[in-house]
């Protein structure tokens, strides 16, 4: 939840919401419900697209973005028409930091009492479609733990992650030492986060961050959308299933993973999901799902 002064914007923070990676997306359908701080449409059948959009500020995350990215998430999530979400940011920052200014005059008894940014970390991991990060520019702070929520994420080769908390006299607080440590090892998340020093795309492919590591913004939130394609043309119950099995494997043992995942395995015979796609794999059809 680092502070967005840690980056110094370019031009005065003159780019807008053209500096968006924009693809050409033909289905591409726009979503009625308007916010002030996210823009959100349906790229691809299927498939939720939220770009974070406070330009002026490097997508500076807030109280109210978040309001309105939960609002968002869980709308999607409770579309039966949509099965993937895309979480990206602009080209010059997916989000450089939390807002400063939000938090300088914070007392304890206040953040405590109120739960502060407790919302800003508690509705993804409750999301069950997967959520895929799009990382291009700056990811610092908060930016890089709500990249660090998702379920999959891609960045370009030149994204910018970090926990610069430490230099303004605080910690993590939406994740980041958690997620961060068990992605890359104790001593190494020890390192940045002490040092609030700044590691890269580059680095975030090969430490295990990023699944996937691409050389423009474009070509990243374009991977990012065909994955979610890919994904949406799954059936929707075997999907949630999958995310569900793979997330409980970060919370117990060896032993109790491999117990509960072949629980949801034996269970998922009871779909007709399960039917429809051994028959079309022995037919050699393509599975018409029922979602059921």
């Amino acid at each position: 939840m680092a502070s967005r002064y840690l980056v110094r914007p370019l031009c005065a923070f003159k780019y807008i919401t053209s500096s968006l990676p924009r693809v050409v997306r033909p289905y591409s359908q726009p979503v009625t419900k308007k916010y002030e701080n996210i823009l959100v449409e349906l790229p691809k059948p299927g498939v939720g697209l939220i770009t974070l959009n406070r330009p002026r500020a490097l997508n500076a995350l807030s109280t109210a973005l978040f309001v309105e990215l939960n609002d968002a998430l869980q709308n999607f999530d409770n579309d039966d028409s949509t099965n993937a979400i895309v979480l990206t940011g602009s080209e010059k920052a997916f989000a450089a930091g939390a807002d400063i200014k939000e938090m300088k005059d914070l007392s304890f008894s206040k953040a405590y009492n109120t739960n502060f940014i407790a919302s800003w970390s508690s509705t993804i991991p409750n999301i069950r479609k997967p959520i895929i990060a799009a990382v291009n520019g700056h990811a610092l702070g908060g930016g890089c733990e709500l990249a660090l929520m998702a379920d999959i994420l891609y960045c370009s080769s030149s994204a910018t992650f970090g926990q610069p908390e430490i230099k303004l006299g605080i910690i993590p607080g939406a994740g980041g030492s958690q997620r961060l440590t068990a992605l890359i090892g104790k001593s190494r998340a020890m390192e940045l986060i002490l040092t609030g020093k700044n590691f890269s795309g580059i680095e975030a492919g090969q430490w295990g961050v990023a699944a996937r590591v691409f050389d423009s913004a474009e070509d990243c939130v374009q991977g990012a959308l065909e994955t979610a394609g890919k994904i949406a043309g799954m059936s929707k119950i075997s999907v949630r299933a999958a995310k569900e099995v793979v997330n409980k494997s970060q919370d117990t043992s060896l032993r109790e993973g491999l117990d509960y995942e072949r629980k949801v395995f034996h269970g998922l015979f009871g779909s007709q999901d399960q039917k429809i796609g051994m028959s079309a794999f022995i037919e050699k059809k393509k599975p018409g799902w029922s979602n059921e």
